[in-house]
C-alpha cells in the first residue's frame, strides 16, 4: 500500500484522497472555509523544518517496545495538544519508521509522509483553543541521524541495547512530535525490553514489572521538557539511588564496564548539586542523576533532563557542566537554535565558577588566558550569530559565550552578578528565551549600567574585541 496517503484501517478511495487534498488547503467540498493547516516547521534559522505550527503539545505518553537483537522498535505515541488556531491539518516530525495508524480524538485520521513531516488530517476540524489527543502507532528500525557537524544522534545502537539522544533534532528518530525547543511538554515514557536489560529515561521511575520474559519500565516527567533532552538508554546498567539537597532523589544508571572508573565522580553528585543550588537557585526538577553509557556509545555528553548522559566515565568538570544545564537550557530553554549560547555559555561559565571555588584558576584568569591565547577559533563568529547549523556547538558558543557573562560580571560586580545567575532561571522557569530577551532582561534589571559595548563587541561583534 502506498505510504504517501492512507486511511488508518483501509486503503483510501479516490474520493478520500480528494477530500484530504481539499482539506489541506482549508476548503471543504461544500465550498465553506474551515480551519487551515498548521504548517511544517517554525522557521528556525538553522533547522527550518524542525517543529510545527498551529498547536502546542501539553503531554506525550510514549509506549515503546524494543528488541536489540533485531533493532526493532514498536511504539505508540499519545500526544495531547492545544490548537493555537483553527486547524484542518497539522504536522508532526518523524524521521523514518513506518506509521501504522493515526487517530485524532479516537477517530481514524488521514495522514501523509514527506521527508520528516507526518501530516495528519483529523476527521473533524479543530478549533483554536481546543485540546485534542492524537494517537500514532508506528514501528520499524529507528534511524541514526548525522548532524550538520558530523556527530551522531537519534537512535544509537549499542552492544547490548540502544541510546536515544535528541540534540538538536534526533528525537524524531524514535517518536513523532513537535520537535523544536520552543515547545515543551510533560512526559510519560514506558519502555519494554527483554528481561535482564534496563530501560532508563527522564524523570522518576514510577513502575517496573516483568511478564513473559520482558520487563517494562514506566518513567514520569512532571515538569515541562523540550524533546531534544528526552532520552531512552537500553542495556545492562547498574542502578543506584541516593538523595541530594532537600531529599532530592538521585538515580544513576552505569554501564558495568565503567562502574569502577565512574564511582568517585558519581559519589560527588549530591555535593555538586548542593554547590550549584547555592549558585543558581533551587534544583528545578523533581529528580536528578546520571546515565553513564559504554565508551563510544556517543561522541559527546548531553544534558538530558534530570540525568545527563555520558559516553563513558565522566570527569567532574563535565558533570558540573551538564548538571548546570538543568537550570540553563532545560529549565530556561532557547527559543531557537541560534540562541544556543544561552545554554552553553552559562554551562561553560559554571565550570569556571566551580574551578574558582575549588582551588583552581579564577574566572578572571580563565577569561584573560582565553583572550591572550592563540586559539583564534574563539573569534570565528559572535556567540549570538553562529555561522550555520554545523557550528552551533563550536568554541564561540561555549567559551566566548562564557566571556560575555564574565563581561557582565565585571560591569555590575559580584553581588549583583550572582543574584542575576539565580534570577534568570527563576524568572523564566519552565519557559524559553532568546538573545533579545536576555539583553532586555539584563538592561531592565540593571538600568543604571550601559551594556552597549558588551553587546556590540562581545555578543554580536565579529572578530576579537580590541580590548578585554
Amino acid at each position: 500500500m502506498p505510504r504517501s496517503v492512507r486511511l488508518a484501517v483501509a486503503a483510501p478511495t479516490i474520493a478520500a484522497l480528494l477530500t484530504f487534498s481539499l482539506a489541506l488547503t482549508g476548503t471543504a467540498c461544500d465550498g465553506g472555509v474551515h480551519g487551515t493547516p498548521g504548517g511544517s516547521g517554525v522557521h528556525d534559522p538553522y533547522f527550518p523544518k524542525a517543529g510545527n505550527g498551529g498547536y502546542h503539545v501539553e503531554h506525550y505518553a510514549l509506549t515503546l517496545d524494543y528488541t536489540p537483537s533485531g533493532h526493532r522498535l514498536t511504539g505508540t505515541a499519545v500526544i495531547t495538544a492545544r490548537a493555537t488556531q483553527d486547524l484542518s491539518a497539522f504536522d508532526l516530525d518523524l524521521d523514518g519508521l513506518h506509521v501504522d495508524a493515526v487517530t485524532v480524538e479516537g477517530k481514524d485520521a488521514l495522514f501523509s509522509r514527506a521527508g520528516q513531516e507526518l501530516t495528519v488530517r483529523p476527521h473533524d476540524d479543530l478549533n483554536a483553543g481546543e485540546t485534542f489527543r492524537t494517537t500514532v502507532r508506528y514501528s520499524g528500525v529507528p534511524h541514526t541521524l548525522t548532524d550538520p557537524d558530523g556527530s551522531k544522534e537519534g537512535w544509537l545502537p549499542t552492544a547490548d541495547g540502544a541510546l536515544g539522544l535528541g540534540e538538536p533534532v534526533g528525537s524524531m528518530a524514535w517518536y513523532p512530535g513537535n520537535h523544536h525547543p520552543s515547545d515543551k511538554a510533560t512526559y510519560d515514557i514506558t519502555v519494554t525490553v527483554p528481561q535482564g536489560l534496563q530501560a532508563v529515561s527522564n524523570g522518576v521511575l514510577t513502575g517496573q514489572s516483568t511478564h513473559g520474559g520482558r520487563t517494562t519500565f514506566h518513567w514520569h516527567t512532571a515538569q515541562p521538557m523540550a524533546s531534544y533532552v528526552t532520552t531512552v538508554a537500553i542495556g545492562h546498567f547498574t542502578l543506584a539511588r541516593t538523595t541530594g539537597p532537600h531529599g532530592l532523589p538521585i538515580l544513576t544508571a552505569v554501564d558495568p564496564d565503567v562502574a569502577k572508573d565512574s564511582a568517585d565522580v558519581l559519589a560527588q553528585l549530591p555535593d555538586i548539586i548542593k554547590w550549584e543550588e547555592g549558585v543558581f537557585g533551587p534544583f528545578p526538577f523533581s529528580s536528578a542523576g546520571a546515565i553513564v553509557a559504554a565508551p563510544g556509545s556517543s561522541g559527546y555528553a548531553l544534558e538530558t533532563q534530570d540525568r545527563p548522559t555520558f559516553p563513558g566515565a565522566p570527569d567532574v568538570g563535565t558533570v558540573v557542566h551538564e548538571l548546570s544545564h538543568q537550570w540553563y537550557g532545560n529549565c530556561v530553554t532557547p527559543k531557537s537554535w541560534q540562541d544556543m549560547w544561552l545554554n552553553e555559555g552559562f554551562a561553560t561559565y559554571a565550570q569556571w565558577l566551580w574551578q574558582e571555588d575549588h582551588g583552581g584558576d579564577s574566572a578572571q584568569k580563565i577569561f584573560t588566558d582565553l583572550y591572550d591565547g592563540d586559539d583564534d577559533s574563539i573569534w570565528a563568529y559572535p556567540p549570538a550569530k553562529p555561522s550555520g547549523a554545523a557550528h552551533i556547538s563550536d568554541s564561540p558558543v561555549y567559551e566566548r559565550g562564557a566571556m560575555v557573562l564574565h563581561k557582565i560580571r565585571q560591569k555590575i560586580g559580584d553581588k549583583a552578578f550572582f543574584a542575576f545567575l539565580r534570577s534568570w532561571p527563576a524568572d523564566h522557569r519552565y519557559g524559553y528565551a532568546d538573545t533579545a530577551d536576555f539583553t532586555a532582561y539584563v538592561e531592565k534589571r540593571f538600568p543604571d549600567q550601559d551594556f552597549t559595548e558588551i553587546w556590540k563587541d562581545w555578543l554580536y561583534g565579529d572578530g576579537k574585541p580590541s580590548h578585554a
